[in-house]
């Protein structure tokens, strides 16, 4: 097996993505990728497929692969040639190369792939890297099927929830009699009315490295349902949590982001492996289960008729949020405590099928980032 020493610019080009501000896009089915992946959609394309894109802003490593047409953002470098490298090796490739490269202009925000391009590094033969590339991609397919039968999973979900609680054709629905759009024995209240605490997040100090200390979750890290990884946390001292009386997220508790779009979008908290605590712009909602069953209360949150009126209520031209008073006023609507619990293990059912999918995808990740280093320096042959 034969491997050179080159520079990286001498494997592949790299180019500055292209400016696309949110007012500029229009609906299509073109991916908008930044230095964090897939942002949105647009209706024309800056690259063609096949496609590598990395971030060009801190630290550098997170690469991403597409076989379709695409818009790489200005916040991305991407590859406009490949030198006749194999394309899906050369995501690999770059991916390792970049493992823990920071940019040693620390004034400066953006990285100058100039720079990039004078790295030294190692590259095998075609034939080579074409069997690198298929080990790695084998990991990566798997975890790409897992995440649409998540996505399928999520789906479910929601189209039982619309049928059951907007549509209001649940199991029995026929005999019961609807009075103002409302079944009979179904309530009317408020977010606020059903939590036994309704909280703000907590103004914190930070500091660099957490040890045992509690991490700090940002509205970033809130998806629809889900946990985000960012790869890049803060962290407070116990002493900081006692000192400013910070409120510990538990199991149980109901995480919403009061900014940006979707504003009002929430993360049921099951379990986690680190304490944490939340920024501001985040509230805690600690549904009373006497009250309404907290993963019926999910499902509301992230209902598109929600989200669309915590948008209504948001204020701020800049980066609109919601108040909490605000979005604790806003209305739901608790059918009985049997057919929410009927809905509840349905859904449950799907979110103990997401975990072990979850969990399957961390372990291919964990795998195939040990293989990575081990195939790109020749140590072990594909």
């Amino acid at each position: 097996m034969s491997w050179r020493e080159r520079r990286l610019g001498d494997v592949l080009t790299l180019k500055r993505g292209h400016d696309l501000p949110e007012h500029s896009r229009r609906d299509g089915t073109i991916p908008v990728v930044s230095s964090s992946g897939i942002t949105g959609y647009h209706s024309e394309a800056k690259a063609s497929p096949p496609g590598v894109v990395t971030g060009r802003y801190g630290t550098l490593g997170e690469v991403f692969y597409l076989e379709e047409a695409y818009w790489p953002l200005n916040t991305a470098l991407y590859v406009i040639d490949f030198k006749a490298n194999d394309p899906r090796f050369a995501a690999y490739f770059l991916r390792n190369a970049l493992r823990g490269y920071k940019s040693d202009k620390a004034a400066v925000p953006g990285v100058d792939r100039n720079v990039l391009h004078e790295l030294k590094v190692k590259v095998p033969e075609k034939n080579e890297q074409v069997a690198i590339a298929s080990v790695l991609s084998a990991y990566d397919d798997l975890i790409v099927n897992n995440k649409r039968r998540i996505e399928l999973l999520e789906q479910s979900a929601r189209l039982l929830f619309k049928e059951w609680f907007v549509h209001l054709r649940y199991p029995g629905h026929e005999h019961d009699k609807v009075v103002d759009g409302v079944p009979d024995g179904w309530e009317r209240t408020t977010l606020e009315a059903v939590c036994r605490e309704f909280l703000d997040g907590d103004w914190l100090e930070t500091k660099d490295q957490g040890g045992d200390d509690l991490r700090i979750l940002q509205i970033s890290n809130i998806g629809d349902n889900a946990f985000v990884e960012t790869g890049n946390y803060r962290y407070i001292t116990e002493e900081t949590l006692r000192r400013l009386n910070c409120t510990e997220i538990v199991a149980g508790d109901v995480l919403i982001s009061r900014m940006p779009e979707p504003i009002g979008r929430a993360w049921l908290v099951t379990g986690q492996p680190w304490r944490m605590v939340t920024a501001v712009d985040v509230t805690i909602a600690r549904p009373n289960p006497e009250e309404v069953s907290p993963i019926y209360f999910l499902h509301w949150l992230n209902s598109p008729t929600h989200l669309a009126r915590c948008a209504a209520g948001a204020t701020g031209a800049t980066r609109p949020r919601i108040a909490k008073r605000v979005m604790g006023a806003l209305p739901i609507l608790i059918p009985p405590a049997a057919l929410q619990n009927e809905f509840a293990s349905a859904a449950e059912v799907n979110n103990q099928l997401k975990d072990r999918l979850t969990r399957q995808n961390q372990k291919l990740s964990e795998a195939r980032d040990l293989l990575l280093p081990r195939l790109m320096d020749g140590r072990i042959s594909a």
